[in-house]
């Protein structure tokens, strides 16, 4: 199999540090954990000092140019990108179109996933998921119902409808502070709207699984370490697995909403928040490659790139076991993993 791995901003010569750690950090694991395949992986050709091993394959121009010229020359391909601006959903699509095999979830999936209010609507009758509403960019259509929503005295939160990560992700308190902040986050998104959220209180957690299409198979529930910063939302990494009692209904929650979406596969992750009272809240599902495998790769009994091609495949592997703890977290401009036996 001639295979094919990028990552978005490693490929488009991101500069960000608060992308690229994330993007270098996913990109090298794999990379490593699927070597047997002696993958190809993207670099913009300028871009001399990255250097991942053998495979490395320079970018002239516009990656999505690129791909459509040149994806005929591999048998599939691993794409790493962000939802946001329909980016993930737009690259496997090309990638589709040229019947190469797609190493994750399908473009229909990623049509419901990448936008957050579809993915409630199609979610909030199956688990408990975070209640969702439209909040227009142009708050003329709804202005007197936005200053109705902050009467019950508790703060919500504003994301982009197809943000990535914590990009754009305010907690508020007033109609005030809404206004100023969706005239902030504009520039996150391409769609006429941001999604409203509860706040709710609790610990911030995702569960990591396999998914073959049909069924998911839970690997792990992670921590993730949230600070909220002048309303901001800021996410610096998390720590694997963690104990909790109520891990098993956190995993149950993420299979069936992984299973309720058709076309997702390979490696996902979902985001989760269990309440101080004891509830679990399902959060968004990333249908994708998602920072905690760098970290779940260090300590599970299996190769988990290797797993991710099975399950794509049709093959889930057996009920995983995780030797030890790993934490992941940034440090400068470098994403680090630190393991504890």
């Amino acid at each position: 199999m001639k295979l094919l791995v990028f990552e978005f901003a490693t490929a488009t010569g991101n500069t960000d540090p608060s992308l690229t750690s994330e993007g270098h950090a996913m990109l090298e694991a794999i990379l490593d954990d699927l070597r047997a395949f002696k993958p190809h992986y993207l670099v913009p050709n300028k871009f001399n000092q990255i250097n991942m091993g053998t495979g490395r394959v320079s970018v002239e121009g516009d990656l999505f140019e690129w791909l459509n010229n040149n994806i005929n020359d591999y048998d599939a391909c691993l794409p790493i990108a962000p939802e946001e601006s329909n980016i993930l959903h737009d690259l496997t699509s090309i990638i589709e179109k040229n019947d190469v095999d797609v190493l994750g979830s399908n473009s229909h999936a990623l049509k419901i996933t990448t936008n957050k209010f579809k993915m409630y609507n199609e979610l909030k009758k199956k688990v408990p998921v975070i209640k969702t509403e439209k909040i227009f960019f142009n708050h003329d259509l709804g202005e007197s119902k936005y200053k109705t929503i902050f009467q019950d005295g508790t703060p919500k939160v504003l994301k982009p409808a197809d943000g990535v990560s914590c990009s754009g992700v305010m907690v508020l308190n007033s109609y005030n502070e809404l206004i100023e902040a969706l005239n902030g986050i504009k520039h996150f998104t391409m769609l006429p709207y941001a999604i409203l959220q509860e706040y709710i209180a609790g610990t911030n957690a995702s569960v990591s699984l396999l998914s073959n299409g049909k069924t998911a198979l839970p690997l792990s529930l992670n921590s993730q370490e949230i600070v909220l910063d002048s309303r901001k939302i800021n996410y610096n990494g998390g720590k694997i697995p963690i104990n909790h009692n109520l891990a098993d209904v956190a995993k149950n929650m993420a299979k069936t909403a992984v299973e309720s979406i058709e076309g997702i596969k390979g490696y996902v992750g979902v985001d989760m928040i269990i309440d101080n009272d004891g509830a679990v809240h399902l959060v968004e599902i990333n249908s994708r490659l998602t920072t905690p495998y760098i970290a779940l790769r260090k300590i599970i009994n299996f190769n988990l790139g290797q797993s991710l091609i099975n399950a794509v495949n049709g093959e889930l592997p057996p009920q995983p076991r995780l030797n030890g703890e790993a934490k992941f977290y940034k440090e400068g401009q470098t994403l680090r993993v630190s393991v504890l036996k």
